[in-house]
């Protein structure tokens, strides 16, 4: 299966692809430097799937930096409940303590800057793991869907919703060579838009979020 990202979903990757593909905003992880790229195990991905953790992650990428307590106030939950998962999301690497802020009384997290990538082949050897991968992929693409979901139920400008889109192509005839052609030159487009460090956004920027899907079907499966 293929996906991308740098977002609040790491990024299933499959082969023979030569480009990663993911949930978040499209990116090729090869080009970018090794220290910069997070290949996440089984047992990674399990620490993840978690749909408060993934909330939590993705408000500390787009907003930067916090501590428990404003985490708290911005996703409805406990303080006691949100450390707790913070310090989950910090065992399996996902973010990390802030430098930048130092307190006595309560810790600040922030998320590193990198792509996060699932090699779904590697984990997938036998039914059982290929079983508990899909768990674990399943619950990160429910996130990916719920943000759709909220997307099309919140008020917009219109020309907000105009520059938006929700798409599906079902026409396309390809081999597993050409497929993944497809899926890296989609990921080349948008790594050409992703701000470079430090890069201050333009007037009327808001953050967004991209998400390709492109995986194969098998021919005549009935439409769900």
């Amino acid at each position: 299966m293929g996906a991308t990202g740098t977002g609040s979903a790491p990024r299933p990757e499959g082969r023979p692809a030569p480009a990663d593909t993911s949930t978040g905003p499209p990116a090729d992880a090869r080009a970018r430097p090794s220290a910069a790229v997070r290949r996440l195990d089984a047992h990674s991905l399990r620490g993840l799937a978690h749909p408060l953790r993934m909330q939590l992650l993705d408000v500390l990428r787009v907003d930067g930096p916090s501590n428990s307590t404003r985490l708290a106030e911005r996703v409805g939950e406990s303080t006691g409940t949100v450390s707790w998962h913070l310090r989950r999301l910090a065992h399996h690497g996902f973010i990390e303590e802030d430098p930048g802020h130092t307190s006595r009384r309560e810790r600040w997290w922030r998320a590193p800057s990198r792509t996060e990538v699932v090699d779904t082949a590697e984990l997938g050897g036998d039914a059982a793991s290929r079983a508990a991968v899909a768990s674990c992929l399943e619950e990160l693409l429910r996130w990916s869907f719920g943000r759709v979901s909220r997307y099309l139920r919140e008020e917009w400008p219109r020309r907000w919703r105009a520059a938006a889109t929700v798409s599906e192509w079902t026409e396309l005839r390809l081999t597993p060579e050409q497929l993944a052609d497809l899926t890296r030159e989609l990921a080349e487009v948008v790594e050409r838009r992703l701000p470079a460090p430090g890069a201050e956004p333009p007037p009327g920027a808001l953050p967004v979020v991209v998400q390709l899907q492109a995986f194969p079907r098998t021919p005549g499966e009935a439409a769900e």
